[in-house]
């Protein structure tokens, strides 16, 4: 595993580089508006549920979409 994670922090110029960021964008504000109504219910399980989206859309599906472009 870690020999394929500096993988996933190279850097291609080529204008094919990279992934349309909409569906990340679109998972993070959803974590928002989820762990934010987790706050406001007072519902830890939605917290939670919101910061994993959060955290999902903002480092692990990206880094996975680079790795996998860069391989290919």
């Amino acid at each position: 595993m870690w020999g394929l994670l500096p993988l996933g922090f190279s850097y291609d110029p080529s204008p094919p580089f990279g992934t349309d960021p909409r569906p990340f964008v679109a998972m993070m504000l959803a974590g928002f508006v989820i762990g934010v109504f987790g706050h406001i219910t007072r519902v830890k399980t939605l917290v939670a549920l919101g910061i994993g989206l959060i955290f999902l859309a903002t480092f692990v599906f990206p880094l996975v979409a680079n790795i996998l472009k860069s391989g290919s």
